[in-house]
Protein backbone atom coordinates (compact mmCIF):
# COMPACT_ATOMS: atom_id res chain seq x y z
CA UNK A 1 0.00 0.00 0.00
CA UNK A 2 1.60 3.36 -0.86
CA UNK A 3 1.99 5.80 2.18
CA UNK A 4 0.54 9.37 2.26
CA UNK A 5 3.58 11.58 3.17
CA UNK A 6 3.18 14.11 5.33
CA UNK A 7 5.07 17.27 6.30
CA UNK A 8 4.43 18.61 9.98
CA UNK A 9 4.50 23.01 10.11
CA UNK A 10 4.64 23.75 14.13
CA UNK A 11 6.96 26.01 15.76
CA UNK A 12 6.78 23.64 18.98
CA UNK A 13 9.44 20.67 18.81
CA UNK A 14 7.52 18.88 21.69
CA UNK A 15 3.96 19.14 19.56
CA UNK A 16 5.90 18.11 16.29
CA UNK A 17 7.51 14.90 18.05
CA UNK A 18 4.13 13.83 19.66
CA UNK A 19 2.21 14.56 16.16
CA UNK A 20 5.06 12.72 14.74
CA UNK A 21 4.34 9.48 17.18
CA UNK A 22 0.55 9.52 16.81
CA UNK A 23 1.21 8.99 12.86
CA UNK A 24 3.79 6.97 12.46
CA UNK A 25 1.89 4.20 14.56
CA UNK A 26 -0.46 3.95 11.02
CA UNK A 27 1.07 1.80 8.36
CA UNK A 28 -0.23 4.21 5.89
CA UNK A 29 1.50 7.41 6.76
CA UNK A 30 5.23 8.64 6.39
CA UNK A 31 5.99 11.47 7.61
CA UNK A 32 9.19 12.52 5.46
CA UNK A 33 9.71 16.22 7.17
CA UNK A 34 9.31 18.45 10.19
CA UNK A 35 9.52 22.15 10.08
CA UNK A 36 8.89 25.24 12.60
CA UNK A 37 8.29 27.77 10.82
CA UNK A 38 5.83 28.64 7.44
CA UNK A 39 9.20 29.99 5.50
CA UNK A 40 10.58 26.40 5.71
CA UNK A 41 7.16 24.63 4.95
CA UNK A 42 7.36 26.11 2.10
CA UNK A 43 10.94 25.24 1.37
CA UNK A 44 10.70 21.93 2.02
CA UNK A 45 7.33 21.27 0.43
CA UNK A 46 8.93 22.55 -3.07
CA UNK A 47 11.89 20.04 -2.21
CA UNK A 48 9.98 17.23 -1.25
CA UNK A 49 6.36 17.47 -2.40
CA UNK A 50 4.05 15.74 0.24
CA UNK A 51 0.61 14.99 -0.17
CA UNK A 52 -0.68 16.54 2.79
CA UNK A 53 0.93 19.15 5.30
CA UNK A 54 -0.54 19.67 9.07
CA UNK A 55 -0.07 23.18 9.19
CA UNK A 56 -0.23 25.61 12.75
CA UNK A 57 -1.55 28.87 12.13
CA UNK A 58 0.45 31.39 14.59
CA UNK A 59 4.47 30.99 13.66
CA UNK A 60 7.30 33.09 13.52
CA UNK A 61 9.04 34.18 10.45
CA UNK A 62 6.10 33.56 8.17
CA UNK A 63 2.69 32.60 9.53
CA UNK A 64 0.54 29.22 8.49
CA UNK A 65 -2.08 31.21 6.47
CA UNK A 66 0.72 33.40 4.64
CA UNK A 67 2.19 29.88 4.07
CA UNK A 68 -0.36 28.03 2.61
CA UNK A 69 -1.23 30.73 0.67
CA UNK A 70 2.38 30.32 -1.10
CA UNK A 71 2.29 26.27 -0.75
CA UNK A 72 -1.01 26.30 -2.87
CA UNK A 73 0.01 28.99 -5.71
CA UNK A 74 2.76 26.80 -6.45
CA UNK A 75 1.28 23.11 -5.62
CA UNK A 76 -2.38 23.72 -5.95
CA UNK A 77 -2.41 19.48 -6.07
CA UNK A 78 -1.04 19.08 -2.18
CA UNK A 79 -4.19 19.52 0.34
CA UNK A 80 -3.03 21.29 4.02
CA UNK A 81 -4.83 20.46 6.66
CA UNK A 82 -4.55 23.15 9.64
CA UNK A 83 -3.82 21.73 12.79
CA UNK A 84 -4.34 24.62 15.48
CA UNK A 85 -5.32 25.50 19.05
CA UNK A 86 -7.15 28.79 17.63
CA UNK A 87 -10.69 28.56 16.13
CA UNK A 88 -11.85 32.52 15.83
CA UNK A 89 -13.45 33.60 13.12
CA UNK A 90 -10.94 35.41 11.58
CA UNK A 91 -8.48 32.22 11.56
CA UNK A 92 -11.10 29.73 10.00
CA UNK A 93 -11.67 32.55 7.46
CA UNK A 94 -8.47 33.32 6.85
CA UNK A 95 -6.69 29.76 6.38
CA UNK A 96 -10.35 28.38 4.46
CA UNK A 97 -9.66 31.65 1.67
CA UNK A 98 -5.82 30.92 1.58
CA UNK A 99 -6.51 27.08 0.45
CA UNK A 100 -6.93 25.10 2.99
CA UNK A 101 -8.18 21.52 2.91
CA UNK A 102 -9.66 21.15 6.28
CA UNK A 103 -9.52 23.05 9.79
CA UNK A 104 -8.49 21.19 13.26
CA UNK A 105 -8.30 21.91 16.53
CA UNK A 106 -4.98 19.92 18.48
CA UNK A 107 -7.29 18.13 21.14
CA UNK A 108 -8.40 16.14 18.70
CA UNK A 109 -8.99 12.80 19.33
CA UNK A 110 -5.97 10.51 17.74
CA UNK A 111 -8.89 8.25 15.90
CA UNK A 112 -10.18 11.84 14.63
CA UNK A 113 -6.91 12.76 13.28
CA UNK A 114 -5.69 9.75 11.39
CA UNK A 115 -9.17 9.87 9.34
CA UNK A 116 -8.78 13.28 8.62
CA UNK A 117 -5.79 12.25 7.18
CA UNK A 118 -7.13 9.92 5.04
CA UNK A 119 -9.60 11.96 4.30
CA UNK A 120 -7.53 15.45 3.36
CA UNK A 121 -5.35 13.06 0.76
CA UNK A 122 -8.47 12.28 -0.62
CA UNK A 123 -9.09 16.03 -1.12
CA UNK A 124 -12.20 15.85 1.12
CA UNK A 125 -12.77 19.04 3.22
CA UNK A 126 -12.39 17.64 7.10
CA UNK A 127 -14.12 20.43 9.90
CA UNK A 128 -13.29 20.69 13.71
CA UNK A 129 -17.36 20.48 15.08
CA UNK A 130 -16.53 23.69 16.68
CA UNK A 131 -15.46 25.45 13.20
CA UNK A 132 -18.23 23.50 10.97
CA UNK A 133 -20.85 25.27 14.10
CA UNK A 134 -19.00 28.74 13.02
CA UNK A 135 -19.17 28.28 9.33
CA UNK A 136 -22.91 27.07 9.51
CA UNK A 137 -24.12 29.72 11.59
CA UNK A 138 -22.96 32.39 8.85
CA UNK A 139 -24.75 30.37 6.12
CA UNK A 140 -27.46 30.52 8.07
CA UNK A 141 -27.10 34.40 9.18
CA UNK A 142 -26.51 35.03 5.34
CA UNK A 143 -23.09 34.67 3.49
CA UNK A 144 -22.75 38.75 3.24
CA UNK A 145 -22.34 38.85 6.94
CA UNK A 146 -18.78 36.93 6.73
CA UNK A 147 -16.25 39.80 6.84
CA UNK A 148 -14.29 39.44 3.77
CA UNK A 149 -10.05 38.43 4.48
CA UNK A 150 -9.66 42.37 3.06
CA UNK A 151 -11.96 43.74 5.55
CA UNK A 152 -10.84 41.72 8.61
CA UNK A 153 -7.71 43.11 7.46
CA UNK A 154 -8.80 46.73 7.83
CA UNK A 155 -9.77 46.02 10.98
CA UNK A 156 -7.25 45.21 12.59
CA UNK A 157 -5.44 47.79 11.90
CA UNK A 158 -8.19 49.97 12.94
CA UNK A 159 -8.52 48.24 15.87
CA UNK A 160 -4.36 48.77 16.56
CA UNK A 161 -5.53 52.66 16.18
CA UNK A 162 -4.13 53.30 12.49
CA UNK A 163 -6.09 56.12 10.72
CA UNK A 164 -7.38 55.79 7.44
CA UNK A 165 -4.75 57.35 5.85
CA UNK A 166 -2.63 55.05 7.51
CA UNK A 167 -4.69 52.03 6.71
CA UNK A 168 -4.61 52.71 3.10
CA UNK A 169 -0.48 53.23 3.54
CA UNK A 170 0.00 49.72 4.89
CA UNK A 171 -2.71 48.13 2.45
CA UNK A 172 -1.77 49.90 -0.48
CA UNK A 173 -5.54 50.92 -1.33
CA UNK A 174 -7.00 54.55 -1.24
CA UNK A 175 -8.42 56.37 1.89
CA UNK A 176 -11.70 55.76 -0.07
CA UNK A 177 -11.35 52.30 -0.66
CA UNK A 178 -10.47 52.35 3.36
CA UNK A 179 -13.97 53.96 4.11
CA UNK A 180 -16.13 51.75 1.62
CA UNK A 181 -14.19 48.79 3.40
CA UNK A 182 -15.68 50.66 6.48
CA UNK A 183 -19.03 51.01 5.79
CA UNK A 184 -19.47 47.72 4.91
CA UNK A 185 -18.02 46.27 8.00
CA UNK A 186 -20.28 48.28 9.79
CA UNK A 187 -23.41 47.35 7.85
CA UNK A 188 -22.58 43.46 8.22
CA UNK A 189 -22.18 43.65 11.77
CA UNK A 190 -25.00 46.04 12.60
CA UNK A 191 -23.42 49.26 13.90
CA UNK A 192 -22.88 52.76 13.18
CA UNK A 193 -19.27 53.59 13.68
CA UNK A 194 -15.31 52.14 13.83
CA UNK A 195 -15.23 51.64 17.52
CA UNK A 196 -18.59 49.86 17.54
CA UNK A 197 -17.25 47.82 14.73
CA UNK A 198 -14.23 46.91 16.33
CA UNK A 199 -15.73 46.19 19.75
CA UNK A 200 -18.41 44.11 18.40
CA UNK A 201 -15.41 42.29 15.87
CA UNK A 202 -13.46 41.09 19.59
CA UNK A 203 -16.47 40.07 20.96
CA UNK A 204 -17.52 37.54 18.28
CA UNK A 205 -13.93 36.60 18.04
CA UNK A 206 -14.04 37.56 14.28
CA UNK A 207 -11.00 39.61 15.26
CA UNK A 208 -8.08 38.96 18.15
CA UNK A 209 -5.48 41.13 19.19
CA UNK A 210 -2.09 39.33 20.64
Amino acid sequence: MPKIKILIADDHTIVRAGIRGLLETQPDFEVIAEVENGQQAVEQTHKLHPQIILMDLRMPEMDGVTAIAKIKAQHPEIHILVLTTYDTDADIVRAVEAGATGYLLKDVPREELFRAVRATAKGETVLASSVAARLMGKIRSGGDEALTAREIDVLLLVARGATNQEVAESLSISKATVKSHLIQICNKLGVSDRTAAVTTALERGIIRLS
